[in-house]
């Protein structure tokens, strides 16, 4: 193997390593990253032996002067590569390596530009999605392993079906007052839908495209790096407003993919673009997340129109002699379902903290 080849495969690796999801090193994951980054900036990626650093820990790393490493740190965060923020337990500034998915994937096609460089992004995602679909169904024996990654993210369902009391409902169930409790906030173009547009398979629910929310010190980068544009909390309302109208579900995700830490984004998801949804109906991971909610029919209210049948995004409702029956073993307590009742016959029950994992379906390969 060649010193430049090496350099990519080397490069690769450590973008791969610096997150959660066992992409294969192939051919799409190299060229994704020639893509973003120049040949330069590959050798000094490869000094994130761990996903963060501090300026200190980076200057003893490589040799160059201040005033290039300030240079390469901020280009590279203004290309999404890196992102930067003071630490929550000591105050020091901190950048940290993005991993291919969720990270660099998202920022690569978060303005919303439609041209020659995002549409091969674009073609380039839908080869790594491949070729993660691939690696899965052949080792497909092993798919409970993936039950001891984390979750990427949890569901909370849309505000106006649960029922708000305080023994029933925490806060930070109820969107709204998770908007209440950040000041920074910013919304972003949907990478997801994005991505689609740019292989000509636009979404089926909704046009809107600006409608991922990010919070805290991850709005902040965005909109100082020129990824999001900063909102107020009654616009950031009125986003997920219309999202819930739309049929989307509201997924959370939280920093390093810990509940117990703040949250860093709120997306709008459907199973026709999304990312989460997409690889798990094409066969490339489960479906991992955690919810609180349970949808439950009372069948005396059912009117048997199948409304919820055909806008349940896991597709965990099915007909049975024209009744609905909930697989509660599937249900993501989103809300879609009884947002979308005409009758009130499906209402969202709490359960608790409640983990879903649902394993892929198996996909016949070419």
């Amino acid at each position: 193997m060649s010193e430049n080849k090496k350099l990519w495969y080397k490069v690769a690796r450590t973008i791969i390593k610096a997150g959660k999801m066992p992409f294969p090193i192939s051919e799409s994951v190299i060229e994704f990253a020639k893509t973003l980054i120049t040949e330069d900036q590959a050798k000094f990626l490869l000094i994130f032996k761990k996903p963060s650093l501090n300026i200190e820990q980076i200057k003893s790393r490589v040799d160059m002067s201040d005033e290039k490493i300030e240079t390469m740190l901020n280009t590279l965060m203004d290309n999404g590569i890196i992102g930067g923020a003071p630490s929550r337990r000591t105050g020091v500034f901190v950048y940290t390596l993005k991993p291919l998915y969720p990270g660099m994937a998202e920022y690569s096609l978060m303005r919303g530009n439609k041209g020659e460089k995002e549409k091969k992004i674009a073609n380039l995602l839908e080869e790594l999605f491949k070729d993660l679909r691939e690696g899965v169904q052949k080792q497909y024996a092993f798919i409970n392993q993936l039950k001891n990654f984390p979750a990427p993210a949890r569901v909370v369902p849309v505000e106006k079906e649960i029922e708000v009391r305080d023994e029933i409902v925490i806060p930070a169930e109820e969107v709204s007052k998770i908007i209440d409790k950040y000041d920074t906030i910013a919304v972003a173009y949907c990478y997801c839908k994005q991505e689609k547009d740019l292989i000509n398979d636009p979404c089926k629910l909704t046009e809107k495209r600006e409608n991922c929310l990010l919070f805290g010190k991850v709005a902040a980068y965005s909109i100082e790096h020129d990824f999001a544009k900063p909102i107020s909390q009654e616009r950031a309302k009125k986003i997920l407003k219309e999202s819930e109208d739309s049929s989307l579900v509201h997924k959370i995700f939280h920093i390093h993919m810990n509940p117990e830490r703040d949250i860093e984004s709120i997306c709008s998801c459907c199973k026709c673009c999304c990312g989460l949804f997409r690889l798990y109906y094409e066969g490339a991971a489960p479906m991992h997340t955690f919810t609180s909610y349970l949808a439950k029919l009372n069948k005396d209210l059912c009117k048997e129109c199948g409304i919820c049948v055909e806008k349940c995004p896991m597709e965990a409702i099915i007909l049975n002699e024209s009744i609905p029956t909930i697989n509660e073993n599937k249900c993501i307590g989103c809300g879609v379902c009884s947002h979308n009742c005409s009758n009130d016959a499906i209402k969202l029950e709490r359960t608790g903290w409640r983990e879903v994992f649902v394993p892929p379906p198996r996909i016949k390969l070419n």
